[in-house]
């Protein structure tokens, strides 16, 4: 990379950075979790060292946080408040003490002592007490300039408003974390992605009646500008906030030696699941408020302190209760409900424990303190067992026999590939009979590359299942309307967009239809391949009436497994009345038999972002009836890249660079001559 690539590249990452402080700190609403955010910020700071020509005023090692909200009047801080650096290892602590030790010109065995204070994931404020009197409150802000949230933060209870001791400073800004404990996020969870969303958005409300109404909480830990205050150290101050009334971290403590402080971030992570509010890590502060003074600030964080953060991908919780999913083709999921914990910046409150195998393996059981892992979009699991803080009382996990929806038998099958049986449970109902599996069929039946019925998402199948509306698919189109009207929730327009929204998925095409079906084994291609063999619904329905599915086997990509799972559809009573039900109700059409002479011969598209009022498995369809192909990934063998809403900036930059036609939506119908 030359020099103009190099910062070109740094400048694109610092504008990244700072839409991603916009989103959380302004409107609370993180794009990525904390760890990827920190990624992003290691990288700018290191082609900051590697390549010093590079400067920015907008660099995250100048700002902090982000510009305040003009919501609310400004006011500067009079002592800035700062960002800290972090730690996510030994060596990075080895290296912190190293360069202290350095810099005051001292020996390795000089003993240097730290206030260890667990991090609490919550929102910074900076409250001025002058004669004891609590006057002005500030945001964080952009460090330098906060905003104005005093009154706001007089609702909460854990300010005083009146401090009489004899010993507190004149003048003293004390600063700490506003947060929302655990338990009553369970209350907020609907409106908030986590706690610390929940206690920004409760903070920046115009009206501090609204914000009077949430159960935020204060701890304090540190101070600003203070006219009067006689101590010496950290500690002493933590003691004294304690004594004027204020709260402080029943975690907080005094510690020597990097093995000392990896050992207490080590049994304080364990007791993270035991805590009802969240902590991301434990910041080092030199207790010696003199030494702290003598290695001042580098940039817009201390030399004497860092925030050493917890793993961004795991933590510890205990196991509440173990509970079994029910999938749509019978599949029998353990699910482990833990005590809710924060990793990176989600709230986990449960995790898959895959199969009954694997609970054998592990020997997990309820009551158990295990380690779980949330790598990226991956679904959280279960790592290990600390079998060492299992209660006496525990017993093993014995896994059902019987499905716990309809108590069917539910078993293993023999797979003839691997010769085994296979390591999944499912329940051996067909049909319609049992409950669970019928719920998760009407999810796919509605389902994006199914009928995708806009407005006629998943909670609207369970609130309707519940009230006894819909028990099968066709009841979808037979809806008693008065009664939805009269749902909280729900009005005339609502109900008039539901009707208008099922009404125009009643003409669907053959493909889509036999993928809605749920049939286990038949994914969106071979459902493609079956609607290409059988031309037309009256065919594919008289499956019913043979006895000789062998035929199906000279479509290529069809096997035995699939087959086998048409052949149990079509013995299954209760399938046949649904498909004679909806044969009634529905245009289902024809497969259309592609032209190789098509609109869109030797002709290749690719989909970035959400298309309106048409799924992508509709639009592949489209492209491929008009001899078209669909590709994965942006290529020179690429002809045209679909845009919809939020589509992948890389995706879009590179079809650019590599000069390939970037068209929306209705540009793609207007090739088809159909109108938007």
């Amino acid at each position: 990379m030359n020099k103009i690539e190099i910062q070109r590249n740094y400048i694109k990452k610092i504008k990244f950075i700072n839409k991603l402080n916009k989103f959380y700190y302004e409107k609370n609403k993180p794009k990525v979790t904390d760890k990827e955010y920190d990624d992003i910020k290691k990288e700018v700071l290191e082609l900051e060292r590697k390549y010093n020509f590079l400067d920015s005023k907008d660099s995250p090692s100048k700002i902090v946080g982000y510009r305040p909200s003009k919501n609310f009047k400004k006011i500067l801080h009079r002592v800035s408040m700062l960002s800290l650096s972090n730690a996510f290892s030994e060596n990075d602590l080895i290296n912190f003490e190293k360069k202290i030790l350095n810099f005051i010109s001292k020996e390795k065995d000089f003993k240097l002592f730290y206030s260890a204070e667990p991090k609490i994931d919550g929102i910074s404020a900076s409250l001025n007490y002058k004669n004891g009197e609590f006057k002005t409150g500030l945001s964080r802000g952009d460090g330098k300039e906060g905003e104005d949230i005093t009154n706001n933060l007089a609702t909460i209870k854990d300010i005083p408003k009146k401090i009489l001791s004899k010993d507190f400073p004149e003048d003293i800004d004390i600063r700490g974390e506003v947060f929302i404990q655990n338990s009553d996020f369970e209350n907020l969870k609907e409106k908030f992605a986590n706690p610390r969303n929940a206690a920004s958005g409760s903070l920046r409300q115009k009206n501090p009646q609204d914000t009077k109404k949430i159960p935020l909480k204060f701890i304090a830990y540190a101070f600003g500008f203070e006219k009067g205050l006689k101590l010496k150290k950290q500690s002493d101050y933590l003691k004294k906030l304690s004594n004027w009334g204020f709260k402080i971290n029943p975690l907080n403590r005094i510690i020597t030696g990097i093995k000392n402080l990896i050992e207490n971030y080590n049994e304080v992570e364990q007791q993270r699941a035991n805590l009802d509010f969240d902590i991301d890590g434990i910041v080092y502060k030199i207790d010696d408020f003199e030494l702290q003074k003598r290695l001042g600030n580098v940039a817009n964080a201390p030399r004497w302190a860092i925030a050493h953060k917890f793993s961004s991908s795991k933590a510890i919780s205990k196991i509440q209760s173990i509970e079994i999913q029910i999938g749509r083709t019978g599949a029998l999921t353990p699910v482990a409900k833990i005590k809710p914990i924060n990793i990176g910046g989600v709230v986990v409150s449960n995790a898959t424990l895959h199969n009954e195998d694997e609970i054998n393996r592990k020997d997990i059981r309820v009551g158990d303190t295990v380690t779980i892992e949330r790598a990226g979009d991956v679904i959280p699991h279960i790592l290990s067992v600390d079998k060492n803080k299992r209660p006496k009382e525990s017993v093993k996990f014995v896994f059902p026999e019987k499905c716990p929806s309809c108590g069917s038998q539910a078993i293993k099958e023999y797979n003839s590939v691997t010769k085994k049986n296979d390591a999944v449970r499912r329940c051996t109902s067909e049909g319609y009979y049992c409950d669970k599996i019928s719920i998760e069929k009407l999810k796919h039946f509605v389902s994006k590359e199914a009928f995708n019925i806009d407005g006629f998402g998943k909670k609207i199948v369970e609130n309707f299942w519940k009230l006894k509306f819909i028990k099968f698919p066709q009841d979808i189109f037979k809806l008693d309307y008065s009664k939805i009207e009269k749902l909280d929730g729900w009005g005339q327009l609502s109900v008039k967009n539901l009707i208008y929204s099922i009404n125009q998925k009643k003409n669907i095409s053959l493909e889509r239809f036999i993928y809605s079906l749920g049939i286990r084994h038949i994914g969106l291609e071979n459902a493609k391949l079956l609607s290409k063999h059988f031309i037309s619904f009256s065919k594919f329905k008289n499956l019913s009436i043979q006895s000789d599915y062998e035929d199906l086997l000279n479509i290529d990509g069809i096997g035995e497994t699939q087959v086998n799972s048409i052949k149990s559809f079509f013995s299954n009573k209760s399938n046949i009345r649904v498909l004679n039900e909806l044969e009634k109700i529905l245009i289902i059409n024809n497969a259309v038999q592609n032209s190789d002479n098509g609109l869109f011969k030797n002709k290749t598209f690719l989909v970035t972002g959400k298309l309106n009022g048409i799924s992508r498995a509709e639009v592949k369809s489209l492209i491929e009836e008009n001899s078209g192909k669909t590709i994965s990934s942006v290529s020179k063998k690429l002809n045209f890249l679909i845009i919809g809403e939020k589509p992948t900036k890389k995706k879009v930059d590179y079809a650019k660079q590599l000069k390939i036609k970037v068209i929306d939506q209705t540009e793609f119908l207007k090739m088809l001559n159909k109108s938007s």
